[in-house]
């Protein structure tokens, strides 16, 4: 099986955008680490099919400042939201929960990349690959309001994490992470990316990957039927796996 990174594809002059959406909550960032000073929040953790809104109001405005916190009030918010989340979730300093909501422009194609680390789908494009039999595609909707007539109706993907890095990947004086934190010290990112096989799932098409959740990857299965279905809006680059 081929695996592929998923990025957006403006060549047919898609320049859609959400702009400054946010998901409804998130955890917030975290303080500095006193050891490494490391801080702030993950990109890429995102629920957007949690629904938060039972929680009373005063809890639910702490969720949606994304200022960091001490770890004590952290880690009292991270079991707070727990329950409502997939019990596969892993909530981590900035992981965001609900809608996106805000305002777009409406130039977006069947697919929409608002991020390198945000998959939308239109919902008739969505009915479709389902149907066409890919695996993983869980779709909640977006409270964005679009200017313009006939807006889209965008789904954002609910995105399980698998798969690591091969070792290939690391340098050689690859930083040990942070003794007091666990936070790697060493912050640049692999280039090739290559993903360990072991590691990589077998009954989902598309995924985030475990170790960077920025990243978006999907099967050879997945691109094939984008590409059989004629959709458009993301591109695919092959990455290897060994």
């Amino acid at each position: 099986m081929k695996f592929y990174e998923a990025t957006e594809d403006t060549s047919l002059g898609y320049t859609g955008n959400l702009d400054d959406a946010v998901h409804k909550w998130s955890l917030p960032g975290a303080q500095p680490c006193p050891t490494c000073r490391a801080g702030g929040g993950i990109t890429g953790l995102q629920y957007p099919c949690v629904d938060l809104s039972s929680l009373p109001e005063h809890e639910l405005k702490k969720l949606s400042d994304p200022w960091p916190v001490p770890a004590e009030e952290l880690a009292r918010l991270t079991e707070l939201v727990r329950p409502f989340v997939p019990s596969w979730a892993v909530l981590k300093p900035g992981a965001a929960f609900g809608p996106i909501t805000g305002k777009g422009i409406n130039r977006v194609g069947d697919l929409f990349m608002q991020t390198p680390w945000t998959l939308l789908l239109r919902r008739e494009a969505l009915e479709q690959l389902q149907s066409s039999g890919l695996r993983g595609l869980q779709g909640c909707p977006i409270q964005v309001s679009f200017r313009g007539k006939n807006p889209p109706e965008l789904l954002d993907l609910q995105l399980r994490l698998y798969g690591r890095l091969h070792t290939a990947c690391f340098p050689p004086d690859l930083k040990p992470p942070c003794p007091t934190c666990g936070n790697p010290r060493d912050k640049r990112l692999p280039d090739p990316i290559i993903l360990d096989a072991a590691t990589l799932p077998t009954g989902v098409d598309v995924f985030r990957l475990e170790e960077i959740p920025g990243y978006i990857f999907v099967t050879e299965r997945f691109v094939d039927a984008v590409s059989g279905l004629g959709l458009v809006g993301v591109k695919f680059q092959e990455r290897e796996a060994r």
